[in-house]
C-alpha cells in the first residue's frame, strides 16, 4: 500500500477499532488474571469496568493499575501491526479509551475516582505516544533494494 494514496474505507476503520479493542481487553484479562486473580477469591468484570477497583490504597488496586498500564503498552504494539500509521495512533488510542469509558459508565456509573482518570489518561498517553514512536520507526526504515549489479 502506498502511503500517498489514501482511500477512506469505513469498514476497514471499524474492523481496526474492533480488533484493537478486542486485543486490548484480551491482554487486560490475561494480565488481570495473573496479577489480580492470584490475590482474590473470584475474578469478575468488576476489575475490568468498575472505577472503584482502580485504587492506590490496596495491593489489589495497584495490581489493577499495573494491568491497565501494561495493557496500554501492549496496545501500542498492537497498533504497530493493526494501524501501521503514526498519524492515526492518537485517533485509535482515544477511540479505544472513549469506548472503555462508555462501557465503564454503563457498568458502574460515572467514574468519580481521580485515580481512575489519572491511570486511564496515562494509559491513553502511553499507548498513543509509544504507538506513534513505533510506527514512525517503521515508516522511516530504509527500503531495501535487492538489485544485482552486473560486474563488468
Amino acid at each position: 500500500m502506498f502511503y500517498g494514496s489514501v482511500v477512506w474505507d469505513p469498514w476497514l476503520i471499524v474492523a481496526q477499532i474492533v480488533c484493537l479493542q478486542c486485543s486490548y481487553y484480551l491482554t487486560l484479562g490475561f494480565l488481570l488474571g495473573i496479577l489480580v486473580g492470584t490475590r482474590v477469591s473470584r475474578m469478575s468484570l468488576v476489575y475490568f469496568f468498575d472505577y472503584a477497583t482502580v485504587s492506590a490504597s490496596t495491593v489489589t488496586g495497584w495490581c489493577v493499575i499495573a494491568s491497565i498500564l501494561l495493557s496500554s503498552l501492549a496496545g501500542s504494539v498492537y497498533m504497530l501491526h493493526l494501524i501501521e500509521r503514526a498519524k492515526k495512533c492518537l485517533d485509535f488510542s482515544a477511540t479505544l479509551y472513549i469506548i472503555h469509558l462508555f462501557i465503564c459508565i454503563v457498568y458502574g456509573g460515572w467514574p468519580s475516582s481521580i485515580t481512575w482518570w489519572v491511570v486511564n489518561g496515562t494509559g491513553l498517553a502511553v499507548m498513543a505516544l509509544l504507538g506513534e514512536y513505533l510506527c514512525i520507526r517503521r515508516e522511516l526504515r530504509e527500503i531495501p533494494i535487492t538489485r544485482y549489479r552486473s560486474i563488468v
